[in-house]
């Protein structure tokens, strides 16, 4: 089944990527747990090494199941191929450097996961490849300014971590096309069922598959989706690692792959630094992805609905949804976000740090831990966690306040929630109340 195939998000969630060439003709995709392949001979050895015949050798280059997965996940993002890897930190690694080399830029998003901004800021600029970010999110003028001669990628969420904020990717994708450099977009958060970076202009869609695609928090495992549109022959200086360098064979990447030169590209990035996926691991992210419609809509729902609640608590300061009629995101929320708008919100309690301790330790069906996207609705301190490297500026400027809570919204009843969350914000009240006698 191929993404032309016409059929709709829930039928391709349970069939596209199936391997109908099976002579065992398995109803679920077998777990290859196998280092490696069999050749039937010395000039097969020879040609899937060299790349001049399909199949498989090494687990580390590619592997069925694996195969299975990258070829479904990319159907639902309306990619032309896909790559699996180890984590979703690897995915976004292993993008940038199939792209960037010492003296490169990249331009980023200020609102990304932390993790991200750590891999850039840091352990990127040790390699010279340095990173710019812009100073809000959806100012046009801000990342049209921050394009520099040595940019070579920029970056971005479709939904941005913790505090749900939205990305105008046609708006920024404009800028790129424009200026002949990709746009990358991690749509984690988002999920394909909620939005398709691809189909509004990005260029490449990377995953943390740990999260919404599995759903069920047991596994690791990143993907990279090629949107395969980008003009990579174009901009041959820039990227001579595509279009100007030449193989064994002769050829360069764009004129061995056409459209599918980014992902050799980014396969062969994967083979050398080596984030394998383990073949169960995807089998386990493929099990995910069969119920991945009927979860997010039932998780975004829920989230809307809790978000409206807390709206409405006289012990919240805030909340960051963009589900939400009073949003400053409402009106990318409708244009981007039809089917609904996610699962995660961030929460701010009035009363500071003392609080959102009292809050998190309060609560009972919320699941403590650093994880997102799981059955589960779970609870998480960015300020003491995620960004704890951050100071107090650094926060502040970020949004990010010592009372902010991000939730992960499960697949629990939400009156369940609400009474759990009804019975922490009490607890919190209290603490602030201490806090303000100065008892604290």
């Amino acid at each position: 089944m191929t993404r032309s195939s016409g059929f709709g998000f829930a039928t391709r969630q349970l069939h596209a990527g199936a391997d109908s060439a099976d002579p065992h003709r398995p109803r679920a995709t077998p777990i290859h747990l196998s280092a490696g392949f069999v050749f039937d001979d010395f000039d097969e050895a020879h040609a899937r090494f060299a790349g001049s015949a399909d199949g498989f050798s090494y687990t580390r280059v590619s592997n069925p199941t694996n195969a299975a997965a990258e070829r479904r996940i990319a159907d639902l993002e309306s990619g032309a191929g896909a790559l699996l890897v180890g984590s979703g930190q690897a995915a976004v690694a292993v993008t940038l450097l199939s792209l960037v080399s010492a003296g490169d830029h990249i331009l980023a998003s200020p609102s990304i996961y932390e993790g991200t901004r750590e891999l850039l800021r840091d352990d990127l600029s040790r390699l010279g490849v340095h990173t710019s970010f812009v100073s809000e999110l959806n100012d046009l003028a801000a990342w049209e300014a921050g394009i520099r001669p040595e940019t070579r990628a920029l970056f971005a969420e479709s939904i941005a971590n913790p505090k749900n904020e939205l990305l105008d990717i046609a708006g920024v994708a404009a800028i790129a096309r424009r200026h002949g450099i990709p746009l990358i977009v991690d749509n984690t958060l988002a999920t394909p069922y909620l939005l398709r970076p691809i189909e509004h202009g990005a260029d490449v869609v990377v995953h943390s598959a740990s999260k919404f695609l599995a759903g069920h928090g047991t596994v690791l495992g990143g993907v990279i989706v090629d949107g395969g549109r980008f003009p990579w022959d174009a901009q041959a200086t820039r990227y001579p690692q595509l279009a100007v360098d030449r193989g064994a064979d002769g050829l360069t990447r764009v004129e061995r792959s056409g459209a599918g030169a980014f992902l050799e590209q980014a396969r062969h990035v994967a083979m050398r630094y080596g984030p394998t996926p383990s073949p169960f691991n995807a089998f386990l992210i493929l099990q995910g992805i069969e119920t991945l419609s009927l979860r997010v809509q039932r998780q975004s729902a829920t989230a809307l609905r809790l978000a409206q609640w807390l709206e409405s608590h006289p012990a919240v300061a805030s909340v960051d949804y963009s589900g939400l009629s009073s949003s400053p995101q409402r009106r990318l929320a409708e244009h981007y976000l039809p089917r609904g708008h996610g699962a995660v919100l961030s929460v701010t309690v009035h009363g500071g740090r003392d609080a959102a301790r009292a809050f998190t330790d309060a609560l009972g069906l919320f699941t403590r831990m650093t994880h997102l996207g799981d059955t589960r609705s779970l609870v998480l301190h960015p300020a003491s966690t995620t960004h704890v490297l951050r100071g107090e500026t650094e926060l502040a400027a970020a949004g990010i306040g010592q009372g902010l809570l991000r939730l992960s919204i499960g697949l629990e009843d939400p009156e369940d929630l609400i009474a759990d969350l009804d019975q922490a914000l009490t607890v919190a009240s209290e603490a602030e109340i201490l806090t303000r006698a100065g008892v604290r």
